[in-house]
């Protein structure tokens, strides 16, 4: 019922919850060109982008139902069907310029030690990014996401009805400070990539999880997977194929025992402020958190 009244009874939502478009036979609304089953049964290899394309680097590239198996090939997470939306429910983060530079710095090292890793989103091997400080701070500096819900397919009719649930549950938050002080390696549900990531065990820790426990609500509603019971907040910042674990987790633990014995091991890696919610469907933004004024 409580779904329901979001998508029939609320008269108050944003436009921005009601002007979605359903999709045509070619899904402009997505990013991504309409793909038939027999056009997803074979992926098309392209060769990889130019290292220019880091100049325009924004906060998502592609569509969030698509994740990178080479460079040039995008798989599907789930399949494409007419009608559905990549739901995404996140924290938008921005890393400090000062801890960029150190991040830099310990990427490079851990690069050296194993092959094939990909900054995340920016489908550019580390190993060119590493020759060069400034682009590799550059792909840095955009956008990373703490995820509050899994990544999932939304049917077109059930927008109006998240957003606004979304809302209701999430809207009003204090600001609060997070850090990321502790460098792990996870590895997705069915083993096929890597990520080295940076977690969140400190200060914010209470209050994402939190705000997770508010989303999961939202999506048990809409019959929508939820998240992992026992969550660990973080943004992931590089990727490799296949589960890779054993190495990468040597690699930063080497860098970090060096970074220890000559006392140059922090506390925390960095410190940002929660700045709000966003929702991301198809291509569209939509702010779900309003924080006051300071």
């Amino acid at each position: 019922m409580e779904a329901l009244r979001a998508t029939y009874g609320d008269s108050s939502s944003d436009s921005d919850t009601d002007d979605f478009t359903p999709p045509s036979s070619v899904a402009a609304n997505s990013g991504e060109k309409s793909t038939s089953v027999e056009h997803e049964r074979e992926p098309i290899t392209l060769p990889p982008p130019p290292l220019s394309l880091l100049d325009s680097i924004g906060s998502t590239e592609g569509s969030l139902d698509f994740f990178a198996t080479e460079p040039g090939v995008r798989v599907r997470n789930f399949p494409h069907v007419d009608g559905n939306y990549a739901l995404h429910v996140y924290i938008p983060v921005s890393i400090p310029l000062l801890p960029k530079k150190e991040i830099v710095c310990f990427l490079k090292r851990v690069a050296s030690a194993v092959p094939n890793l990909h900054l995340v989103e920016a489908d550019v091997p580390l190993s060119i990014l590493c020759k060069d400080d400034q682009k590799l701070e550059r792909a840095l500096g955009r956008e990373f996401h703490i995820s509050l819900g899994r990544s999932v397919p939304l049917r077109v009719h059930q927008i109006n009805s998240v957003v606004s649930l979304l809302r209701q549950k999430l809207q009003f938050h204090k600001r609060y400070w997070i850090d990321f002080n502790k460098w792990e390696v996870f590895v997705n549900d069915d083993c096929t990539r890597s990520f080295l990531s940076l977690e969140i065990t400190t200060s914010g820790l209470s209050e994402i999880c939190k705000q997770i426990d508010a989303v999961n609500e939202v999506y048990k509603l809409h019959n929508l997977p939820e998240f992992y019971k026992d969550p660990r907040p973080h943004i992931s910042l590089v990727w490799a194929l296949g589960d890779i674990r054993a190495s990468l987790k040597g690699a930063v633990d080497r860098e970090l025992s060096k970074l220890r014995a000559g006392g140059c091991l922090q506390n925390r890696i960095f410190t940002t402020k929660f700045c709000g919610i966003e929702c991301k469907i198809g291509n569209k933004t939509h702010k779900i958190c309003k924080l006051p004024d300071e």
